[in-house]
């Protein structure tokens, strides 16, 4: 792989806006109208929520990720994609490279909500 160009620099007050948290993924379903697409139940805390993933053809099992504590952004905007809402975005690492994405996770545990940045 060759690494992409670094993009254009931007402010502090932008990566401020982005919300990354961390999240314990419940449970990993399939999205019957998407090829692609996994739904993930996903606890921040305080509150749980559906969070749609393109890993169904990334993984050999994408319930392997079950009990796994991953970031997500979770201040996007809720989108809905083949009949299911997503409330937030996998925050993986490898996708845009081409590369088999995984997780990007944290090195131990962490209560879930706790911020990244």
């Amino acid at each position: 792989m060759t690494p992409a160009p670094i993009k254009d620099t931007i402010t502090f007050d932008d990566f401020d806006k982005l919300d990354i948290r961390v999240g314990t993924i419940t449970s990993v379903s399939e999205v019957e109208k998407s090829k692609k697409l996994m739904k993930l139940m996903v606890d921040f805390g305080d509150h749980t929520r559906s969070i749609l993933a393109g890993i169904r053809q990334e993984r050999e099992n994408p319930k392997e990720i079950e009990g796994k504590q991953a970031l997500f952004v979770v201040n996007l905007p809720e989108k809905k994609m083949a009949g299911e809402l997503s409330q937030g975005m996998l925050f993986d690492i490898g996708y845009a490279d081409g590369v088999t994405p995984c997780l990007a996770m944290p090195e131990k545990p962490l209560p879930n909500g706790s911020r990244a940045g």
